[in-house]
């Protein structure tokens, strides 16, 4: 992370009035791969609270820079986007947050960008916004007013997948199965037309139309060996419980291959 963009951008929060919104930002920083915040004028608060509430983050609260005012918060900044709930701001700039990432990584190389975002009660005030470059609005409902935190996480989202710093593999399965030969596919379709007709389903059914819906359900599933073995297991242990428990007997395996297409011809041989 030490070469990513990431770190010539600073999170701006101006005059932020809950404690829980500083640690619920810090730990969005730490989530995302940001490090450097600035706080204007905040309320009081206590770092080792913050970090109660953002555990892990010393590193990012110790580094928290604090200014009496917006101006000398920014100075360094060739960049600047605010976001406000205002979405008739027309002298601004208006984006949204994907497009406000890219807008800020495109300036990042020439100095640092800062994401400004508001207090709790009131947003960013005009005066704030007149010194920003671009407005960012969150879309949303008619509902419009999200927790400070929440804004922050959705800019920094944004940011972090633009960056390419979304580094972190998910785990697949522990073990990849191979998917099943046509072989098996078959297997496991007579066994369920077996478990299927055990249970009476078809009493008032067509098998062939309920086969035909179930091998497209299947098909589609995409399911591998290991998958497709504990549906047939499934289906072997309907019969063997109604065989165990003397419901049934063991009768031959139904011929569940899909029927071949009819010929047509011209000639009606309904009459031969």
């Amino acid at each position: 992370m030490s070469d990513s963009k990431l770190n010539s951008v600073s999170i701006v929060l101006f005059e932020p009035q809950d404690p829980v919104n500083i640690g619920a930002t810090v730990r969005a920083m730490k989530n995302m791969g940001f490090t450097s915040l600035r706080l204007v004028n905040p309320c009081a608060y206590d770092p080792v609270r913050l970090e109660g509430i953002a555990h892990d983050t010393w590193d990012i609260i110790h580094g928290i820079e604090h200014f009496d005012s917006f101006d000398a918060a920014v100075a360094d900044c060739v960049r600047l986007v605010g976001f406000t709930a205002r979405r008739r701001a027309a002298k601004w700039r208006l984006l949204d947050p994907k497009q406000a990432a890219d807008d800020v990584l495109d300036h990042v190389d020439a100095g640092r960008a800062g994401i400004v975002f508001g207090r709790e009660d009131r947003g960013l005030p005009n005066e704030i916004l007149d010194r920003i470059h671009a407005a960012v609005t969150i879309p949303t409902t008619d509902h419009a007013s999200l927790n400070l935190a929440q804004a922050v996480l959705i800019a920094l989202y944004e940011l972090h997948l633009a960056s390419g710093d979304a580094t972190r593999v998910m785990r697949g399965p522990r073990k990849e199965a191979p998917p099943p030969t046509t072989e098996l596919f078959e297997r496991y379709f007579v066994e369920l037309h077996q478990s299927l007709d055990a249970i009476q389903f078809f009493k008032t059914r067509y098998p062939e139309h309920i086969m035909r819906s179930l091998r497209a359900i299947t098909f589609r599933a995409e399911p591998d060996d290991r998958e497709l073995s504990l549906l047939r297991a499934m289906s072997l242990e309907v019969v063997r419980f109604l065989e165990r428990t003397g419901r049934i007997d063991r009768t031959l395996s139904p011929d569940v291959s899909p029927r071949p297409p009819r010929h047509i011809t011209g000639r009606d041989t309904s009459k031969d």
